[in-house]
Order: structure tokens, then sequence, then C-alpha cells
């Protein structure tokens, strides 16, 4: 291992393996060319930690720096980690992804879902990318009455007929799938089985004790190119399935202002768009998932297989671009590019990015604060890829 200083403008800190310097000179290099403002990056490879980097700055208005223990908010990347609570629960024969979600939670049978797979439910075919009730902030933050209201109603499209990004909703469903089966909400049983055994920082409903450990994150510029702000508008403008999808109906826009910069959202059990972890276990969660480390093993080869099979692949209902998913995890293509075609993982939001791959045996995870505004491709986690591929 090499420990690395100056590199480029900016001090990068860690270490790095022998043969990964490229990755090292890919992620200084988003410094210098693509405004990153504080991240970190790590790679497992056979079940090692090869690349374990970080730079800049935690908290833009204060100066505070990025330290080897900064935490960081990921968005939608929380949706593999929930992925994995399922996938373990199917592993274990407590769930099958051929049932009836309703086989488990009998309340989802209403308003015409009691044939919805829970396979459907996890490749966003349900039909339930934003709940119809009227609801309020508070209760999406104390999920209960989301979760009711999700069971309730009726889906928008016939499910298993189409499939689109359930942004948010995904979590809900999924945490109270495993809820139903296992007794345990899901943040408790993510930091019990998957977590614990492996000594990540990462959690679905982060402890106060660990706040101030919190990256602050930065919004992303607004688009200047009329043809870039015309797309974002036909993904995610107001009265679009995506808008509904992304922000609960402008739900989430009515809680407090940079929301998820808040001890609210931080603090409650989101497990589509809230997990705060690091770079470092990131990587080493997802590389549990195909070889052991230190021991542990979170789903066999089997399972893997499972989840890494391609459900669906085409036009999504509401990000408009072509979307292809798995068993909750995004599977490599033009939305998301990973290292190889067997890849699976999950982005979130901005452009955090955490996947595995079982060919390569890797795991690999990237987690920043300064978010950007492309939904396809960001070219930070593109540049790092393709530093990985060229190191192994």
């Amino acid at each position: 291992m090499s420990t690395f200083s100056e590199m480029s403008s900016i001090e990068i800190n860690g270490t790095v393996g022998d043969g990964f310097g490229a990755v090292a000179d890919a992620f200084a290099k988003n410094f210098d060319e693509y405004g990153e403002l504080g991240a970190a990056f790590a790679l497992y490879v056979d079940g090692e930690a090869q690349v374990d980097i970080w730079a800049g700055v935690a908290d833009k208005q204060s100066g505070r720096a990025w330290t080897d223990d900064t935490l960081q908010l990921v968005y939608s990347t929380t949706k593999g980690a929930a992925a994995i609570c399922v996938a373990r629960l199917v592993e274990a024969g407590l769930v099958s992804y051929d049932e009836p979600v309703a086989t488990y939670w009998p309340e989802f049978a209403a308003n015409g879902k009691e044939a919805v797979t829970v396979a459907q439910m996890m490749s966003h075919q349900a039909g339930l990318p934003y709940a119809t009730a009227k609801l309020s902030f508070d209760d999406l933050m104390e999920v209960t009455p989301v979760v009711e209201s999700l069971a309730a109603q009726a889906p928008v499209w016939e499910p298993g007929t189409r499939h689109g990004y359930h942004a948010v909703t995904y979590g809900w469903l999924a945490g109270e799938l495993v809820r139903r089966v296992d007794g345990r909400r899901i943040g408790q049983y993510f930091a019990e089985e998957v977590a614990g055994p492996l000594g990540l920082d990462f959690w679905i409903g982060l402890p106060e004790s660990e706040e101030a450990r919190v990256s602050r994150l930065e919004a992303a510029p607004p688009p200047t190119d009329p043809e870039a702000l015309a797309m974002m508008m036909q993904i995610a403008g107001p009265g679009t399935m995506g808008f509904d999808a992304l922000f609960m109906s402008g739900v989430m826009l009515a809680g407090p202002a940079d929301a998820f910069n808040s001890r609210v959202v931080h603090a409650t059990e989101m497990p589509a768009a809230n997990g705060i972890t690091t770079a470092r276990s990131l990587a080493r969660m997802y590389a549990a998932t195909v070889g052991e480390v230190d021991g542990v093993r979170l789903v066999d080869d089997a399972t893997v297989a499972a989840v890494s099979a391609e459900a669906v692949n085409g036009p999504d209902a509401c990000l408009v671009v072509s979307s292809r998913f798995g068993m909750g995890f995004m599977l490599d293509g033009e939305l998301t590019p990973m290292l190889s075609p067997s890849s699976f993982g999950h982005a979130g939001a901005g452009g955090s990015l955490g996947y595995a791959d079982p060919d390569a045996n890797v795991g690999y995870g990237y987690v920043m604060n300064q978010m950007a505004g492309g939904i396809a491709g960001d070219p930070r986690t593109v540049a790092l890829t393709d530093a990985v591929r060229s190191c192994i």
C-alpha cells in the first residue's frame, strides 16, 4: 500500500494498493476537472481493500475538512442496502420473489394488488411510484402512515405491464416486507445482520451520536443549457410522474429547507433515499455480496445470480430514459455504467455509487457532497470505473 499526499491541486489522503495508482489519479482528476468538493472512494478486490482515499471539504460553509471517518448521505445508493436485506430473507427461505407481496403483508392486497409479486415490487413494476393519499411531510418521517397508505391504494398502472422508478416508495415497500417477515424494522435488521458483522459505518436511520460526522450536501447548479433544462422538466417538472415519484407529489418539498441536510431526514427510515455511510463501507458491503470479507459473506452465488438477473429493461415510466433493474439493484447500462455486464448495485442522486462485480470479485464505493445534475453516467464515477477496469 502507498500513502498519498499531493497528487493534484488537492491533497489526496488514504492508501492505494500496488497497481491501482490509476484509480487515485482519476479521483484527483475529478477535483481538477469536474468540480468535486469533498469525496471518498474505496475499492475491494478479492475481499481485500485495495483503494481507500478521500479529499476535500466536508462542509463548504464551515470549511471542515473531509477525514477518514466523514459520513455522507447517499440518496438512492441506499436502495442497494435495502435490496441486500430482502435478498438475505429470500436466501433464508423466508421470502420468495415469485410470491405475491400480500402473502407476507395481507393488507397490501387491497385495490387490485393481490397478485403483485415481490419481484415486481423490487423491480419497480408495482405501479406504486408515489402515494395517492394526502400525506404530510411528518407522515413520511413517521413511516407507518405512508406504508399504510401505499398498502391501501390502487396502483397507478397495471402491475407488471411497465416499470417506473419508485424513487422513494421502493424503500418503504421493501422495508415493510422486511418488517412483516422478520419482525424488525429494516434499519435494525440492516444494522444487526449486515452492518454489524462487517463493521460498517452505514445506517438507515442515523443515530444522533453520529450526526457531527455527516458531510453537508451541496445542490447541483441548475442547468444553463436550454436542452438540458427542457429534459429536466420533462423528467421531473411539476405535473410529471417523475416529479410525483421523486418528491412524493411535492410532499418532500414541504419539509425543512435543505431537508436532506436536516436531522429529521437523517433520523427517519427512508430505505430508498437516506442511507448515510462511507465509501469504505459501501465497497466493503458490496464485496461481501460476491465473496468473503474477513469471513463474512452476505449472500451466496445463487442469490447473486437471482438478484442480478435482468427483470426489466427499457423506457422508464418515471425517469423517461431507459432503465435496467434486477431485484432491487440497478444493472450495468446507459443509466448507470458499471464495471461489466455482470455488475449490480445502485447509484444515488447527485452522483454516489456502490456496486459489486461478481466476475472481477470487486466491491466499489464512491460518495461525494457536491451533487451533479445529470441523470445518467456521472463523469466522476465513469472515470473511476474506467480506471478500475484498467487496473484489474
